[in-house]
């Protein structure tokens, strides 16, 4: 029951809940703390002795249901608190440091990842945050050119996941669908037209200057939203793979470090919605 319960609470997705865990997670251990130190000793010889019979046996019934029922609200009030607090740490820990699920809720990323792909993201590739403030205490990496990468973006409080395409100082230029990036052309090798009957789009293998993966292009679909710019110091500058159905640096600008949540590295289940039963054929690696 446990596990269930736990797997149910790393898998919400807004960014409000390492708040509402943070505070749980003090709240019973705080609970617990108190109740070992101050009345878990007292109320359980209390409870177990004669003279509880004989305490008992100078009030009415009805003062006796009520002092009962007070006992075995205490005693439920310390043994849940005393239940939760290692789960909720233990899940704190893990969301926070080491590792955290997704769900894909958007096509801005196909083909690579699929509306439905239930995902995993390490949150120590790119050094330790503190929860909820964010603020990193431990350097252990940056971010690589060709990652897909968790973020909030500057303007709302919401998961977002895309690919780096430029680090801090890069020069990028996106011009009638093909990048640059510090002058170099990123190289598109064509694979298909999808579907095969009356396509949309193209599939094409992209190679980020060394980071090799499969992007989309809508052959119905003319953006005008060609761009050159330099990517700002401690800043990253993000685009989906489905490269004509997604919002992203293009709309709402370089992406601040302190933003950065961790690294996609793994499709661990595709379930699509409630109604179709879940998958484990995409399962694997994240290029």
């Amino acid at each position: 029951m446990w596990l269930g319960w736990a797997a149910a609470v790393i898998l919400v997705k807004d960014g409000d809940f390492a708040f509402v865990l943070v505070i749980l997670t003090l709240l019973s251990g705080v609970i617990t703390g108190l109740d070992n130190l101050l009345f878990r000793k007292g109320r359980n010889a209390f409870a177990s002795s004669k003279a509880l019979v004989e305490y008992l046996g100078k009030y009415t019934q009805e003062q006796r249901d009520s002092l009962e029922s007070y006992l075995k609200q205490d005693l439920i009030v310390g043994e849940y608190a005393r239940s939760f607090f290692p789960v909720l740490a233990i899940v704190l820990v893990l969301r926070s440091f080491i590792v955290e699920p997704f769900q894909i809720p958007s096509a801005s990323m196909v083909p690579t990842l699929q509306v439905g792909d239930y995902i995993l993201v390490n949150k120590f590739t790119y050094g330790l945050r503190l929860p909820v403030l964010g603020t990193k205490v431990v350097e252990l990496g940056e971010p690589q050119r060709g990652d897909v990468m968790v973020f909030f973006p500057p303007h709302k409080d919401i998961y977002f996941i895309k690919r780096v395409i430029g680090l801090p100082g890069d020069q990028v230029t996106y011009k009638d669908k093909m990048l640059t990036v510090n002058g170099k052309p990123v190289t598109q090798t064509f694979l298909a037209e999808l579907p095969p009957i009356n396509p949309q789009v193209e599939l094409f293998s992209e190679n980020l200057l060394g980071a090799e993966h499969l992007a989309h292009k809508n052959k119905r679909v003319l953006r005008k939203d060609d761009f050159s710019i330099t990517v700002k110091p401690g800043h990253y500058w993000m685009m989906g793979d489905n490269r004509d159905n997604s919002s992203d640096s293009r709309v709402w600008g370089q992406v601040p470090e302190q933003r950065i949540v961790g690294k996609a590295f793994a499709i661990w289940m595709h379930w699509p919605s409630f109604g179709q039963l879940p998958s484990f054929s995409r399962d694997g690696l994240i290029q």
